[in-house]
């Protein structure tokens, strides 16, 4: 065999181990019993440090130096080598010893966030949090050194290959130039209105599951591929051939868990559609976060926000419910989802206050990584920062920086990738309905097929064959920008 198809061996081999942890991790969130808890994180451990020992051995370095002396690929393989030789790079960089050590505190960090996030106790955290927090600017440093970043875009580029923060800063300038006349102005055009009718419960939860399987089923996920559960924080995760994704289920409101099912099949509708013949290679993974956030966003907020959409959900609810009403009908039911009501829950935001919570986190674990935030500063830190981007005074941490799993859990560098997303969401919208002009009414007829047949053909069977600009100038014909994200907002909060 040539040395790149003995890489392409060896990196199949690394996918099912990834493969393996992702599922791990899903039960680790899902099913776990809280005593393997300890032991889960041993066997978390032990398979990162075998996917590290495969891409750091002196044999895949030397494949690496031997295939590309070589040349002679088409673009695919092209591509693929370069994305084995961006994974072995930023493995070198970092120690096994080290890449256990984070796995190890990443798991003890996780369950005890799960019970000071419930007791409102960051006390109990913190000492867990510094470890990982510790052990993260280690990586970054390590990463940084070798790939010749900073630390913190050394982190960046493990979620969003290419990623800077000299890219990241002027888009979130703009963003923050306008985006707070925008909140004040569509609250005061809302304020104006009467106000939506509101849905009294209670929402039996085997019906909210059902509703949200049909409509996994009609945007097009795959049960033979993948499975919807419970966990505490929404997520997709799970395996290539297997796509685990979660939500949380409040007999109060069913909106909650409805629209976080839809935001995570739109991450799933990725996976599951990335291309075939590259799925246990690295040119067949998704492109990164920002791409894969503008997914699960083009489902959730792009598409089943819009007015179409809820033409065609208000009689799946009545039905599922058995209720009627003014307060079921179209009208009303887009009008409750689409209010701009700051809030301190992240998750539970409304897609124009959102932008706000990011912000926030992306300065405060930009200064963690620089040292400049020490943990036991972060509570107060998060509370003045919402209270000056949204006017909220955070009662609890529980509302405050408990809310998120991902600083437990070593996830410095994500949370930019959020709105990056949500940019990308609107120019990749805005280009499919060009493409498809019937999308609105197909929206309201419940057909997304036309929607996901475009995504499919414009970036989930795209993988990692391009760069994320590059994807979308040739999907949008402009690089990533706030152009789109602002004149959806303007025409959905204040054109009427």
């Amino acid at each position: 065999m040539t040395a790149y198809q003995t890489l392409e061996q060896r990196f199949s081999r690394l996918a099912a181990l990834e493969g393996a942890a992702g599922i791990l991790g899903w039960d680790a969130q899902t099913l776990m019993p809280d005593g393997a808890a300890e032991a889960r994180g041993d066997q978390l451990a032990i398979l990162r440090g075998l996917a590290h020992e495969i891409l750091t051995a002196p044999e895949t370095r030397d494949e690496l130096a031997a295939a590309e002396r070589q040349g002679g690929l088409d673009a695919w393989n092209a591509a693929n080598l370069r994305e084995m030789r961006r994974a072995q790079a930023h493995a070198g960089a970092v120690p096994r010893d080290l890449v256990e050590a984070s796995s190890r505190a990443v798991s003890r960090s996780e369950m005890v966030w799960r019970e000071a996030r419930r007791d409102s106790d960051f006390a109990r955290l913190a000492p867990y949090l510094a470890e990982v927090l510790r052990l993260q600017r280690e990586i970054g440093q390590a990463k940084g050194a070798a790939l010749g970043l900073d630390p913190y875009d050394a982190l960046l580029d493990s979620y969003d290959p290419g990623m800077r923060r000299a890219v990241i800063d002027p888009l979130f300038a703009d963003l923050t130039s306008w985006l707070p006349d925008l909140i004040a102005r569509a609250r005061e055009i809302q304020a104006a209105r009467p106000a939506p009718l509101p849905l009294a419960g209670p929402f039996d939860t085997g019906t909210q599951r059902a509703l949200g399987l049909k409509l996994m089923t009609a945007l097009g996920f795959d049960f033979t591929r993948g499975r919807l559960d419970i966990s505490l924080h929404p997520f997709c995760g799970g395996a290539t051939d297997d796509v685990r994704i979660t939500t949380r289920y409040d007999e109060a409101d069913f909106g909650r868990a409805l629209m976080g099912v839809l935001h995570e099949t739109g991450h799933a509708l990725y996976e599951q559609g990335r291309p075939a013949a590259w799925r246990h290679q690295p040119v067949g993974a998704a492109r990164g976060m920002s791409l894969h956030e503008s997914q699960s966003l083009i489902v959730e907020m792009q598409a089943c926000r819009s007015r179409a959409f809820f033409t065609y959900l208000a009689p799946l609810l009545r039905e599922a419910f058995g209720r009627s009403g003014p307060e079921w009908s179209p009208e009303n039911l887009h009008a409750l989802n689409t209010q701009v009501r700051p809030g301190f829950i992240r998750v539970d935001a409304d897609e124009a206050t959102y932008p706000a919570h990011i912000l926030l986190r992306y300065r405060l674990e930009t200064a963690m990584i620089a040292g400049d935030l020490a943990i036991a500063d972060l509570p107060d830190a998060f509370n003045e920062g919402l209270r000056d981007l949204l006017g909220l005074t955070v009662p609890e941490d529980r509302l405050g920086c408990l809310q998120d799993i991902h600083w437990p859990s070593g996830a410095f560098g994500y949370f930019p990738t959020y709105t990056l997303g949500a940019l990308a969401a609107a120019q990749l919208f805005r280009a499919a309905q060009a493409a498809e002009p019937a999308l609105p009414g197909c929206l309201a007829a419940g057909d997304f097929a036309p929607l996901r047949t475009w995504l499919r053909a414009n970036v989930h069977e795209v993988g990692s064959l391009l760069g994320t600009d590059d994807l979308l100038v040739r999907a949008t014909g402009a690089p990533l920008g706030t152009a789109a994200f602002r004149a959806h907002l303007e025409g959905r909060y204040l054109g009427g």
